[in-house]
Parts: structure tokens; C-alpha cells; sequence
């Protein structure tokens, strides 16, 4: 595989830094919404996605894909799973936001990469290095931690990471690309949520056209704010390696966790700190278990590399030392 030239790296590196910056500063625009209840936030976000992913398909004249789809029930029905695990995790998100839980939904993105390695020993039957294995009993022993010092299990946090970690899973079965996929799920949503939102015109509950239009263009925008991450996250994925974005991709809840302390000064009592700083040990491990695999993949993929090349040296030099026989001139 040839290394990516310097300049497309610094753009990966830059759209990777965009993507995951703007989905850790969502918990700045969500409560910019209010008095929208969650639900109707939601609703909205569907349906404006929906709007800024066919531009953007329209745009790029990519629908051969949607004709393939529509002819495959199977992968159809896993869109239709992928949409509504989705939907969830939009759903408790955007409430955990506008109610005071910017920390315990930033712990479900910290948590969301154990997690997946579980589904993937318990639904896949994948094996783990020892280094994963420790890493995943210590992120357990945190959510231990952090139900003694909640009084309750923290289950924003479980929900969001369980949906998200399920999300992942099945969008893998149904391979397809960011914005196609994206396009796909919200063509599902769609009519679901413009029925809500039509419900609440009428019950006279809407507050899209009902308080001016700065918020009726913030609802609106919850379609950009969700499509454009994904666009960059794309660039971002083609040109820089996937260990660069494994840890990139703790950007995300890192800032939603600096929101919600300093910021919105959320309450972190010692038990909290506790239950955090396993739950980054955990992260730490995996990440360095990680950085150690992929640095062994690399270092063998150069080695035969270098002895294929010195196998094709050699065969070339010996086919090169053979000289055609002298002509026999007799009759």
C-alpha cells in the first residue's frame, strides 16, 4: 500500500480534528433549541438530515446505490435496525444535554469502545488479547464504581454507549458508505418524524414557527450540524490511517466532558472522578494494546515486502545470467 502523500495527511488530519470537534461541541447547540422538548428536537433533526444528505448525494450524483438497496431486503432491514438504534441514541442524547447530563453522556463515548469489544467476544466470537481482556474488567469495575457513587446505574451513559456500540455493528452488516447510510436510515425516519412534527402543529405544542425565525434556522441546522461531521469524518477516513482516527475519536467525549465541568459545571464528586479515571486506564490500555498491534502489522507487512522484493531481485539476476546457446550453423 503506498504512503499517502504529506499534504493529504494534513487534510485527513485536519478534517479527523473538524469531525470529531464538532461532535464534541454539540452539547453547545442542543440547549440553544429550548423550549423545544427533546422529542420535538429529535423529530426535527430527522427530517432536516434527511434534507442535507440528498443535497449533498444530489450534489455528488451518487443514487445508483439506493436501487441496489431497495432490492435487497435483507440489508433493507438492517437500515431499518440501523435507524432505530440511531434514533435512540439521538433521542437520550439530546435530553441528557438539555437536562443537565453533559458528563454522564461524555462517559457513554468513553465507554463505547469497550463496549464494542464485548459485543464482539459475546455476538461475533472474537478473542481477545490478555490486554483487552484486563482492559474491559476495569471498565466494568468503573460502571461499578459509578452506580455506588450515582445511587442508580449511570444509564445514560449505558444506553448511549450500548446503542451506539449496536449502531456500528449493524451498520458494518449493511456496508455502506457515511452518506449513503446516513441518507438511507433518515429516509426511514422520515415519515415517522414528519408525522410527530405535523401532531404538534396541530395540538398547537410546535414551536418551529412560533419562536422567530433564529430558532426556527437552529432547528433547521440540526440536519447540517448532523451531515457535516460525517462529511469530514469520510475525508478524514481515506487519508489517514485507521489507528490515527481510533484515537482521534476520543476527542468527542473528551470535550463534551470539559463542557459539562467547566463550562456547565455539572457536580463530580471523588466517586465520579474514581469511576472516570478507570474508565481512561481502560482506554489507555486498550489504545496502547492497539498502538502495539499495529506497529507489528506494519513492521511484518515492510519485512515481506522487502523479502518479496529480494526473492524478485534474485530471480530477475538469474533469468538475466542466461545466455542464449551459440547457433548451429551446419546444415
Amino acid at each position: 500500500m503506498s504512503e499517502k502523500p504529506k499534504g493529504e495527511r494534513r487534510i485527513g488530519l485536519l478534517n479527523g480534528f473538524a469531525a470529531y470537534g464538532m461532535w464534541g461541541l454539540f452539547p453547545l447547540y442542543f440547549p440553544l433549541l429550548k423550549p423545544a422538548e427533546p422529542f420535538e428536537v429529535l423529530a426535527h433533526r430527522m427530517a432536516w438530515t434527511l434534507v442535507a444528505v440528498a443535497v449533498a448525494l444530489l450534489a455528488l450524483r451518487r443514487w445508483a446505490w439506493a436501487g441496489e438497496l431497495l432490492r435487497q431486503p435483507r440489508r433493507l432491514a438492517l437500515v431499518a435496525v440501523a435507524a432505530g438504534v440511531i434514533a435512540v441514541n439521538w433521542g437520550v442524547y439530546i435530553w441528557s444535554v438539555n437536562n443537565d447530563r453533559v458528563v454522564e453522556a461524555s462517559l457513554g463515548y468513553f465507554i463505547n469502545p469497550l463496549v464494542t469489544i464485548a459485543m464482539g467476544v459475546l455476538l461475533l466470537k472474537e478473542r481477545l488479547r490478555p490486554v483487552q481482556w484486563v482492559a474491559v474488567g476495569v471498565g466494568f469495575a468503573a460502571v461499578v464504581v459509578l452506580t455506588v457513587g450515582y445511587g442508580r446505574p449511570p444509564w445514560i451513559s449505558l444506553v448511549l454507549a450500548f446503542s451506539f456500540a449496536t449502531y456500528g455493528l449493524v451498520k458494518k452488516k449493511v456496508n455502506l458508505g457515511g452518506i449513503e447510510s446516513l441518507a438511507a436510515e433518515t429516509a426511514i425516519q422520515f415519515l415517522p418524524a414528519l408525522g410527530f412534527l405535523l401532531w404538534l402543529t396541530v395540538s398547537g405544542d410546535s414551536t418551529f414557527t412560533t419562536e422567530g425565525p433564529g430558532h426556527t434556522a437552529l432547528l433547521v441546522g440540526t440536519g447540517l450540524i448532523t451531515a457535516l461531521p460525517l462529511v469530514c469524518f469520510g475525508a478524514a477516513a481515506i487519508r489517514v490511517p485507521l489507528s490515527t482516527l481510533g484515537l482521534l475519536q476520543y476527542l468527542a467525549p473528551v470535550f463534551q466532558f470539559l463542557l459539562g465541568v467547566l463550562y456547565f459545571r455539572e457536580a463530580m464528586p471523588a466517586e465520579r472522578w474514581a469511576g472516570f479515571a478507570l474508565v481512561w486506564l481502560a482506554l489507555s490500555l486498550l489504545t496502547a494494546d492497539a498502538w502495539r498491534s499495529a506497529r507489528r502489522t506494519a513492521r511484518a507487512l515492510r519485512e515481506e515486502t522487502v523479502t518479496a522484493g529480494a526473492a524478485g531481485a534474485v530471480r530477475n539476476a538469474g533469468s538475466a545470467s542466461v545466455e542464449p546457446g551459440p547457433v548451429n550453423a551446419r546444415p
